[in-house]
């Protein structure tokens, strides 16, 4: 069913059913409209509203369990609510669960999306586009990509932004971007890894998106890879995500051609609580991207509801290594993504480390390269709680050269800072 008619149908199911308890009680309609409500609908409602999305198909299996598993449990807690109270009847308990349907169905109402840019500007992410974003994807896949929400989606560069950043005003870079921002203003560190261990900070860092199932992609950009935390190693100063050609089955009943490596500040499963997550803020990193095509390394944010529009895009590189990719992304008209976007380069990226930085203030975004502005923005600004993501993607926008068997994403530091 579209998205668009399952609120709706959901909060109506219950009195459905209950106006069917009109019927003979053998009747075979009342039997199906009674068992559809009873083991489908209150747990489909509940699961609706705390983000489940259908799009990531990863997620379909485990979210059909969890919603017949949750129908029961409010189906049993409701009776035994109606027992203790000495008042069961089944028309009661049909109307109390009818109710709580109702309200969970139109309560995913409540939040409204981003506002949307003019419908001239705003357009469509392509199918896949990280953006994460999000998922947001499947269970143990994106969202939104960009993946998200919707799925995980993130995308190539459009024609033209959707929005026209602002120019950019060149800055002297510091001496040291690891200890301070290049951004003006009073700055604190709230979170930080230098990587100087033997093994990722599970305090941290977690090796999956939050609809882990035993590893995960981002099915909105039908990528190559699935994300396994082996893929994932801190060494000599460094974190190292690495990308592997290796058939790799999926909790999802799919075998993926590749195998890599992904952190992220977010959950260990879908009902876990997220390690950190941001609202505004400096977020800097040094990485070393690969320069292989095929390969799609990413440094960005997307909202700890698991889902996308909005995402924030510090720094991407799709297809092409020497420039660099710099997108906010938000809901469009329909919920369909738009997004501002600008590139720079050419720079040979893959030859060394380099500082990929996001100012997110609260009515505008710059980007930064190595301590020098690229990019700025006005409009559609995120104001909601993101989780931080580093990952190395294959199969996106294409698939690698078939001589491609592996390639590396390297971090040297990770920082957020605020005022």
């Amino acid at each position: 069913m579209h998205r668009t008619f399952l609120g709706p149908t959901l909060a109506v199911s219950g009195w459905i059913a209950l106006a069917a308890t009109a019927l003979p009680a053998a009747d075979p309609l009342r039997v199906l409209l009674l068992a559809v409500f009873l083991v489908l609908c209150p747990g489909g409602a509940a699961v609706r509203l705390v983000g489940l999305r259908r799009e990531r198909a990863p997620v379909r299996p485990a979210a059909a369990v969890l919603t017949v598993a949750l129908s029961l449990s409010l189906d049993t807690v409701v009776a035994e609510g109606f027992y203790l109270s000495r008042s069961y009847t089944t028309v009661g308990a049909l109307a109390a669960l009818a109710a709580l349907t109702t309200l969970m169905a139109l309560l995913r109402y409540r939040w409204p999306r981003p506002a949307d840019a003019d419908a001239a500007d705003a357009r469509p992410g392509p199918t896949r586009a990280r953006t994460p974003r999000p998922a947001p994807g499947r269970a143990g896949t994106a969202g939104a990509g960009s993946a998200g929400r919707r799925r995980l989606r993130r995308g190539p560069p459009a024609a033209r932004p959707a929005t026209q950043p602002s120019a950019p005003q060149p800055s002297a870079p510091p001496a040291d971007l690891s200890t301070v921002p290049a951004a003006p203003g009073n700055w604190h560190v709230v979170f930080q890894d230098d990587f100087t261990g033997t093994a990722l900070d599970p305090a941290r860092w977690t090796t999956c998106y939050d609809w882990n199932l035993n590893g995960c992609t981002n099915a909105g950009n039908h990528e190559s890879e699935w994300y396994l935390p082996g893929q994932v190693a801190v060494g000599g100063g460094r974190l190292s995500l690495t990308a592997v050609r290796r058939a790799t089955p999926g909790s999802d009943g799919t075998t993926y051609p590749w195998t890599s490596g992904m952190v992220s500040t977010g959950r260990d499963s879908w009902f876990g609580t997220p390690r950190r997550t941001f609202t505004g803020g400096y977020f800097a990193a040094s990485i070393q991207v690969p320069g292989d095509p095929g390969t799609f390394p990413a440094f960005w944010l997307m909202p700890d509801t698991r889902t996308t529009p909005p995402e924030l895009d510090i720094a991407e590189f799709t297809g092409d290594a020497s420039s660099v990719q710099m997108t906010v992304h938000w809901a469009g008209p329909g919920g369909a993504d738009a997004h501002a976007q600008q590139r720079y380069g050419p720079v040979d990226f893959p030859a060394g480390f380099h500082v990929f930085a996001v100012d997110w203030e609260k009515t505008s975004l710059t980007w930064y390269v190595d301590g020098v502005v690229r990019n700025r923005v006005t409009e559609n600004v995120p104001d909601v709680p993101m989780e931080l993501l580093l990952n190395l993607a294959v199969g996106y926008p294409s698939a690698p050269a078939p001589t491609l068997q592996s390639a590396v994403m390297r971090v040297g530091w990770v920082r957020v800072w605020q005022h």
